[in-house]
């Protein structure tokens, strides 16, 4: 049985593919939760049609069902001061496509 530990772990390497910070660290994924084989969590967007939304659920799901677990999710999108916050990480650490 995985650990909400294993589960954090895991889904902390997954970067952005155009920012070098993992998408937890850029408050898109949040509110990780573990609940029987399931792992359920939001993905904050910092503005709506986002065209990588897909590829960056994608990119969480597979670690997850790696663990043996399934992956539930919401999206919603981020808050002012949420998107403030990745705004200045984006700046920092912006690679491109």
């Amino acid at each position: 049985m995985q650990t909400i530990e294993n589960v954090i772990n895991e889904i902390s390497k997954v970067g952005h593919p155009a920012i070098d910070y993992s998408l937890l660290k850029l408050g898109i994924v949040k509110d990780v939760e573990l609940a029987d084989d399931s792992v359920i969590l939001t993905f904050a967007f910092p503005f709506p049609g986002i065209p990588i939304a897909d590829r960056l659920i994608s990119s969480v799901q597979e670690p997850v069902e790696a663990l043996g677990l399934k992956l539930e999710y919401i999206v919603k999108i981020m808050n002012e001061e949420e998107k403030a916050t990745f705004l200045q990480l984006e700046g920092e650490a912006w690679k491109g496509l």
